[in-house]
């Protein structure tokens, strides 16, 4: 197990696992109380983090969080997630049920560090290989890092890559292909691996700054990469300020409740996978707690409300610390908003796989925009989502020649959801948006509870 951060930061006070002894968390998987959704309640002692912790859990199970109310005042957490599968089903797999009240019970959430790599646990299935990679993006960037891979016997065990404005950000999860799984142990190959990635990265340009590939050899199971990613990206993404890129249309408002000690937070823009967790992920890495929230996608649009504090115990003070906050949240959602058309390849795993399909994507002119790789067993479950190489939607006919070279019967074209029309909350016409009246809502909700008066 690689640690994340310091060791005093990995250090939980022994008051706080006092009390979180006389309280575990208590979690409650309903099935009868939503017709369309599962409801998961967790009820535990706060501490900062455990909001991200939780979402992460649920994320790193591949679910839909459709709604969710968060309330955690005081030193009590009580949080309802209404979820539903990747079909858009209520859970009834009793694997993932179990997953879920293992990983939020008691003796789970308990003793987490905010810092430490949730998930990177020794028992993991196997010891895996772990590769980061960052740099400039290009037509083919991938193809070449799974070439130099393949050619140096490292299997690919699960993968994910994003890009947003000109950058690339992936994790590779590799085992030994000449022992056959495990880890690569030998230190020498190792650094040979090491040096050839940033020299792809690097590409013509030779621009040092502009490449990063780190190794690290542990246990680790490739779901629980969420927050590293997340980190990875927002560390190459400078400022923070998007770079002029295509977007993801996003209205973030922050604004001053000062006669309760709150920043209001609100976001609205076009639902996808993963935007909860983008969004705690980012507050809690800016050091903001979530006393209150709600968050509801229905459809195509996501809003999401929060009432947040510094962990100074105080608001966001200034005008400065208020857009800097906006500013984060919003690069957070655009960097990994999914661009092109999406194809799900369904097939027996073997070595070189990932080399020999991208390099098809290559020569048919198409370039990787996301991937999510994944080996189930002896299968291969991987997503791909691809542009032609200057950014443009795919045409018909290339996405056949793929298929025909590839295998049309394990290369499907994945049914998304359509492409974006207008930003948020700025449509026209006389109707209420989804925005306003979850809003209303929730307001109402807090009110009645006499934890806010009217910020408007």
């Amino acid at each position: 197990m690689m640690a994340c951060g310091s060791r005093s930061n990995e250090m939980v006070d022994e008051f706080e696992k006092l009390v979180i002894r006389m309280n575990p968390p208590r979690v409650t998987v309903d099935n009868a109380s939503d017709m369309t959704a599962t409801l998961v309640k967790v009820d535990s002692a706060n501490k900062y983090g455990t909001l991200l912790e939780v979402v992460q859990v649920l994320t790193d199970l591949k679910l839909t969080i459709k709604r969710a109310y968060i309330s955690s005042d005081g030193e009590w957490f009580m949080d309802v997630f209404h979820v539903v599968d990747q079909d858009g089903n209520k859970l009834y797999d009793g694997q993932v049920i179990d997953r879920i009240e293992q990983s939020l019970g008691a003796g789970s959430l308990s003793f987490r560090g905010t810092d430490r790599c949730v998930g990177v646990e020794a028992e993991a299935e196997e010891a895996q290989t772990v590769i980061e990679l960052v740099g400039r993006d290009r037509p083919g960037l991938l193809s070449e890092v799974f070439a130099v891979l393949t050619n140096l016997r490292c299997n690919i065990a699960a993968s994910e890559v994003w890009t947003h404005d000109g950058r690339m950000a992936a994790l590779v999860y590799v085992t030994d292909a000449d022992t056959g799984g495990g880890g690569i142990d030998d230190q020498d190959r190792l650094d040979r691996v090491k040096r050839l990635l940033r020299h792809v990265l690097r590409g013509s340009s030779r621009d040092k700054k502009s490449a990063r590939a780190a190794i690290s050899a542990r246990a680790s199971s490739a779901p629980h990469a969420q927050r590293r990613l997340h980190q990875m990206m927002r560390a190459d993404d400078g400022n923070g300020e998007d770079g002029g890129g295509r977007s993801l249309p996003v209205v973030v408002e922050v604004e001053d409740c000062a006669e309760r000690g709150y920043t209001l937070v609100n976001v609205r823009c076009r639902d996808r996978p993963k935007l909860l967790f983008d969004t705690v992920c980012t507050l809690t890495d800016m050091q903001y707690v979530v006393f209150h929230g709600t968050v509801i996608a229905e459809g195509s649009e996501a809003y999401q409300e929060f009432y947040i504090r510094h962990l100074d115990d105080g608001a966001a003070a200034s005008d400065e610390d208020r857009e800097r906050l906006r500013r984060g949240l919003e690069a957070a959602i655009q960097r990994r908003s999914t661009e092109g058309l999406g194809l799900e390849l369904c097939c027996e795993d073997r070595v070189g796989l990932l080399s020999d399909v991208t390099r098809i994507f290559r020569e048919h002119g198409l370039s990787v925009t996301h991937a999510e790789v994944e080996t189930r067993g002896e299968r291969a479950a991987n997503v791909f989502y691809v542009t032609t190489s200057s950014g443009m939607p795919v045409q018909a006919q290339a996405v056949e020649a793929v298929r025909a070279e590839i295998g049309d019967e394990i290369l499907f074209v994945r049914e998304d959801a359509a492409a974006p029309k207008s930003p948020p909350g700025r449509e026209g016409g006389g109707g209420r948006s989804l925005g306003n009246m979850i809003r209303s809502r929730s307001e109402k909700f807090l009110f009645n509870l006499g934890l806010i008066r009217s910020c408007s």
